[in-house]
């Protein structure tokens, strides 16, 4: 294959094409249905799969007997799923999703979650890094492969509209469509990070999550806080008491034995390599305020602490007035979103019940406690590269990138990479993503960067040659 080829046809279409279709996708406020519960009624999600139906099948004449069809399933989020016809027996199979987070505050003057802005190499808005452009860059590997007539295997392409809720419906599409995906040897998934721009980033592991809404009601009704207060206690100091059983309120260490796993020693090695090649880098990303430092210095465990150990977060907030608003009332009830990151080879399901318990049992003074339970995916833990894929992966980021292949864990979540790793046990994984330093997903300032997407196209490409030569022996 010629790389020089590869290289200008693929960087050529994203600038003439892609990154044109990104922009128009960015505009497009279609959350994820746990972000807009009314979003059939809406039409923001159908409006943003035609756009990339429409472009896709623009592309579909330049790869013959390539199909695409729009599946909806009664009551459940659209899927595209395409067929590219290949040589052999063997299948591959490239997953990318289209639904957003929601917006968020903080944007930059002149950036907006649904307000697409070039600046140089970036392109800033919600979706286009996370996971917009992955339909796009892999077509482009594949139209890149049938501009030189090098020879893949047959290509099934699966965008689903609900990962950011879990991907709750997208068990439902496979099983669907299991006849027509087949048994895949190689998996490509797009949506994942990079820990700089400079090279290849392979993901080995995700993190699982659980989480929901937890409430404390102590009260019918607010009343006067000079007259409650001493009597009544405090529907939030009892929250307080009730995360503090499950987070150690100095560390935000994860209190619970039953959250953690034991991180295999090859994961521990290659945080190590890790932070060796990002160095403060790993921290530095984040916008921190002046003075603030990360948990620890061993840079390390920091890896690790965001790789393979559970950790809390509290997303939401009810039941507080606004400050302007805050009168001196004993408030009858506090409510939070909770998300815990769970360790790769946890189970969700299981790890989502342990907190419901362990939050719900004996409440303070006889407080109404209620955790509703949202979320329960597990992780994931690659299996082994074969020494095709491996051997593959580092050429192609020493041609691409003109760097070695590096290897982290992410503290994300990617259901549907568990999902098909229990179902096809022998397939390779190739997960790899554009999220790197400062691209913020989920928050304020999202961006794509820019060459990162190109060169992440061309490495897919790469890969899915080397595939077939591996397999067609």
């Amino acid at each position: 294959m010629d790389i020089a080829r590869v290289t200008r046809y693929i960087s050529d279409l994203w600038d003439a094409e892609i990154v044109p279709q990104l922009v128009e996708y960015i505009r497009i406020p279609n959350k994820s249905p746990m972000f807009d519960r009314d979003w059939a009624a809406h039409g923001y999600m159908d409006a943003a799969v035609k756009l990339m139906e429409t472009w896709a099948r623009g592309k579909l004449s330049q790869l013959p007997g390539a199909t695409l069809e729009v599946v909806r399933l009664e009551g459940r989020t659209p899927l595209i799923y395409i067929e590219v016809p290949g040589q052999g027996d063997d299948t591959v199979v490239l997953y990318g999703h289209l639904d957003k987070q929601p917006e968020m505050t903080g944007w930059s003057e002149g950036l907006g979650p649904w307000t697409p802005v070039l600046k140089g190499d970036k392109l800033y808005g919600r979706g286009g890094a996370d996971d917009g452009y992955a339909i796009f860059g892999s077509l482009a590997a594949l139209l890149a492969l049938r501009e030189q007539g090098v020879a893949h295997a047959r290509c099934v392409i699966l965008i689903e509209a609900c990962e950011e809720s879990g991907s709750y419906d997208l068990p439902h599409y496979v099983d669907h469509l299991a006849p027509r995906i087949g048994n895949p040897s190689l998996v490509v998934c797009l949506d994942s990070g990079c820990g700089n721009y400079d090279q290849l980033w392979l993901t080995t592991s995700l993190r699982g999550m659980t989480g929901g809404e937890l409430t404390v009601q102590v009260l019918e009704e607010g009343v006067h806080s000079g007259d409650a207060s001493g009597v009544v206690p405090s529907s939030f100091r009892i929250l307080r008491e009730l995360l503090s059983r499950l987070e150690d309120p100095e560390t935000g260490r994860i209190k619970p034995d039953e959250l953690y796993a034991d991180i295999p020693a090859q994961r521990i090695e290659q945080a190590r390599a890790a932070a060796g090649v990002l160095g403060n880098a790993i921290y530095q990303k984040f916008p921190f305020v002046e003075g603030m430092q990360p948990v620890t210095e061993d840079l390390t465990e920091l890896v690790l602490n965001r790789t393979w150990r559970p950790q809390l977060a509290v997303t939401g907030v009810d039941g507080l007035p606004p400050l302007d608003s805050a009168g001196n009332v004993l408030r009858p009830k506090t409510s939070v979103k909770l998300s815990l990151r769970v360790p790769p080879t946890l189970d969700g399901a299981k790890a989502g019940e342990f907190v419901k318990q362990l939050l719900e049992k004996d409440p303070p003074y006889g407080a109404k406690v209620s955790f509703k339970l949202e979320k329960d995916g597990s992780g994931w833990n690659a299996p082994p590269l074969s020494p095709w894929l491996e051997q593959a992966v580092a050429e192609a980021s020493q041609q691409y990138f003109g760097a070695p292949a590096a290897y982290m864990g992410e503290g994300g979540s990617i259901p549907f990479m568990g999902m098909l790793g229990a179902k096809f046990p022998q397939a390779q994984f190739l997960i790899t993503g554009v999220l790197g330093p400062h691209s913020n997903a989920h928050g304020p300032n999202e961006f794509l960067h820019i060459p990162t997407g190109k060169k992440v196209s061309m490495v897919v490409a790469e890969v899915v040659a080397r595939h077939f030569q591996n397999h067609s022996r």
